[in-house]
């Protein structure tokens, strides 16, 4: 199979680049285009969660467009090309699947992954501590999924769930203690306790912090969407009994329309 479409997307951005392309194109920068990488990279997943399949590809191809100006910026550079990219890539691929492409014998999902962080580990020597190598840019509650994950592995772990409830409990309470003192300083690093502390409650219980709080951002901005719709003064005039009162209305009317 032939990637004809390929090969002319590349000679476009290489074009975009070059002297007699485009003026935008050129001024960019690894750092400039730090955001639209962040940002398209977004959007492919939402377009995921959607289901759309052609807002996919559209959005997939967004993504594959920032690995190109930033392979061609290297490249103009005198850095790395994307065919280095694409060397670089396959055979990390290769060498991480050693029971596709190698005699390695493994009897579950479970050996797969020890042996993929068994040879990840070896091609990184340079990493000392089980922190190493965590992305600053990725939101907080990711990276506290990771940091979790990666102590775990270590051996830091709480012995039963019940401890990891008391320990939660105790993050609250110091949380309100901090209140109480009026400091707002101490009560920030308790508010980041108990967000890490959550964090490892849903790790125990196999549940994706990032994803369980997008879908809770969603169904909150659905309800709150509803509650526009079925008010019958501006929101800003309603008390909290008013309030809750509509919360249930909008919550009852959404759930009617998933029902039918």
């Amino acid at each position: 199979m032939g990637y004809e479409n390929l090969d002319k997307l590349i000679e476009t951005v290489r074009i975009l680049r070059s002297p007699e392309g485009c003026e935008w194109d050129r001024a960019q920068t690894h750092k400039t285009l730090r955001p639209n990488m962040l940002e398209e990279a977004y959007e492919a997943v939402d377009a995921m969660d959607s289901g759309d399949m052609k807002h996919l590809k559209e959005e997939l191809g967004d993504v594959l467009l920032q690995v190109l100006l930033h392979s061609q910026i290297a490249d103009d550079e005198h850095e790395f090309n994307l065919d280095d990219v694409a060397k670089g890539l396959n055979e990390k691929l290769i060498h991480r699947h050693p029971h596709v492409f190698g005699n390695t014998k493994v009897s579950s999902t479970e050996d797969i992954i020890n042996n993929w962080d068994k040879l990840k580990k070896e091609e990184k020597p340079h990493r000392k501590s089980a922190m190493d190598g965590i992305s600053k840019s990725q939101s907080a509650l990711m990276s506290a999924q990771k940091i979790s994950k990666r102590a775990v592995k270590k051996g830091f772990e709480w012995p039963d769930e019940k401890s990891l409830y008391e320990c939660i409990n105790s993050e609250f309470e110091e949380f309100k203690q901090a209140v109480i003192e009026n400091n707002p300083k101490h009560a920030e690093e308790e508010m980041g306790d108990i967000l890490f502390a959550i964090v490892n409650l849903a790790r125990w219980h196999k549940i994706d912090a990032e994803q369980a709080l997008l879908q809770a951002n969603k169904k909150f901005m659905s309800r709150f969407r509803k509650m526009e719709e079925l008010a019958e003064k501006p929101l800003e005039e309603y008390d909290f009994r008013e309030y809750d009162m509509l919360w249930k209305r909008a919550k009852e009317n959404l759930s009617e329309n998933l029902s039918n």
